[in-house]
């Protein structure tokens, strides 16, 4: 058969209709520059005051700088997208814009889990707290997220940019997500589909668990302080970063509806083959 090869590719976005368009424009809009505005607050207020150098407000300002960098590998492209209606993403683009999206995303994972142990630290053991988190690990542990977001999410990137695509290049999303991309591809990627859905079943549970048990600790030692204001003092130190986890994985399982869809399927494969054997 005769392919064309794609040098670009059409996203739906996020409605069909022009009044709809400009709907989203202005609150995605609004989201975006108050995204921009806050964690520039962040970062500003924290370098500048001395009595903001702990490392709870270091792992802070990194974590705005990633929701800055994160946000944008998709937002400013799609409110372009709804304002001028154009739909279209070159293939380096979109390539970027994966490689972006993913790397950022897990990173960001990985900083809330460290995070939540450093909130265990702190609350848990806090005659320790300053001579375990130095300046030196805290940084280490920093890029210790980075270096292991690229490590996980670049191979099977580079992979998905080395498939051929032949059309057709619609996807139905506003951004460039992998499993669609994949679907578009004209050859066989059963073997990147499991390498990608290997490493978000060790991403997801393995930040999850140890976010999950860390704030079990804490919850066990607040418990334990006899004076409620020392409890409330103790909850009130980690109740805004256990509300962005909470939004952050919801958001997250709920998103990955092909990940569901892919083990419901590894599953009922592992039982077949069980059953014949």
């Amino acid at each position: 058969m005769n392919h064309t090869t794609v040098v670009e590719f059409v996203l739906l976005g996020l409605a069909n209709s022009h009044h709809l368009e400009i709907a989203f424009f202005l609150f995605l809009g609004i989201a975006y520059v108050l995204i921009l505005l806050g964690n520039i607050s962040v970062i500003s207020i924290t370098l500048m005051n001395n009595f903001l150098q702990t490392p709870m407000y270091y792992f802070l300002r990194n974590f705005a700088f990633l929701e800055i960098t994160f946000t944008s590998t998709f937002l400013p492209s799609t409110l372009y997208s709804l304002l001028t209606e154009r739909k279209t993403i070159s293939l380096p683009g979109c390539f970027l814009q994966m490689l972006f999206f993913y790397c950022l995303g897990t990173c960001t994972l990985f900083h809330m889990a460290v995070m939540s142990l450093d909130r265990y630290v702190a609350i848990c053991h806090p005659l320790h707290y300053t001579a375990i988190m130095s300046s030196r690990f805290c940084l280490q542990l920093i890029l210790s997220c980075w270096a292991l977001s690229i490590f996980l999410m670049f191979p099977p990137t580079i992979m998905t940019v080395q498939l051929p695509f032949c059309g057709p290049n619609v996807m139905n999303h506003f951004y460039c997500d992998a499993s669609l991309l994949l679907q578009l591809s004209c050859t066989d990627t059963g073997f990147i589909e499991e390498l990608m859905f290997i490493i978000l079943i060790i991403i997801l549970p393995g930040t999850l668990t140890v976010t999950a048990v860390s704030y079990g600790c804490i919850i066990v030692t607040v418990l334990h302080i006899p004076s409620s204001a020392g409890r409330r003092k103790a909850f009130s130190t980690c109740s805004a970063h256990l509300i962005v986890v909470t939004v952050f994985y919801s958001t997250c399982i709920y998103r990955n509806r092909q990940v569901k869809q892919a083990l419901k399927e590894r599953i009922l494969k592992c039982s077949g083959s069980l059953r014949q054997m």
